[in-house]
């Protein structure tokens, strides 16, 4: 992934968070991502870690229509995925996509129970949330041109307890250096 390009993302997000009134801790922790697929447009999110504490975790995250989170589950972290802002899209499944199509459960929404068949989309308006357990994968995309989404979660591991669908997906991007970085990267060494 260029460096522009994680550079405009994150000048993109901190115009989005300011227009929409959500104001960013002192020197936040950034994380831009393309998956490792090297299409960011496609399949990309930019976060920004609020809170990492050994019990839970927070993060404050950005994308425009057409970035979606691949598919992936974890097998520890709990997590809510909320719309702050925008309109968003989760689409959910009860095991591995391939072998959990047919299968219904509960899920969470706006902590109300809420059956669901796996595969099927949820659809969020700010403020909505969704609970996710260990084990239910999960991709989401914004429906609107650009959507403010939360997390909250128990403790975060991102090189240990993510599970993707599509094994050739890396958390962290390779970056190329095509202009200086305007922020660090949690995943810059």
């Amino acid at each position: 992934m260029k460096r522009s390009a994680i550079n405009s993302l994150i000048r993109s997000a901190e115009a989005c968070y300011q227009a929409h009134g959500w104001a960013l801790p002192p020197n936040p922790r950034w994380d831009v991502t393309d998956f490792g697929l090297g299409d960011w447009q496609k399949f990309g999110l930019v976060l920004v870690n609020l809170a990492e504490e050994a019990e839970y975790c927070e993060k404050l995250m950005y994308a425009r229509k057409g970035m979606t989170t691949p598919a992936h589950c974890h097998q520890k972290k709990k997590e809510d995925i909320i719309c702050r802002w925008g309109k968003l899209a989760v689409r959910v499944w009860a095991g591995s996509p391939d072998e959990s199509r047919h299968e219904k459960f509960i899920l969470p929404l706006n902590h109300q129970p809420l059956e669901v068949q796996s595969s099927n989309v949820v659809e969020l308006e700010a403020g909505s949330r969704v609970t996710l357990v260990p084990g239910v994968y999960h991709e989401f995309y914004p429906l609107s041109d650009e959507c403010i989404i939360g997390e909250v979660s128990t403790a975060n591991d991102d090189l240990h307890d993510n599970y993707f669908v599509n094994g050739d997906i890396g958390r962290y991007p390779g970056v190329e250096e095509d202009e200086p970085a305007i922020v660090h990267l949690v995943s810059d060494r």
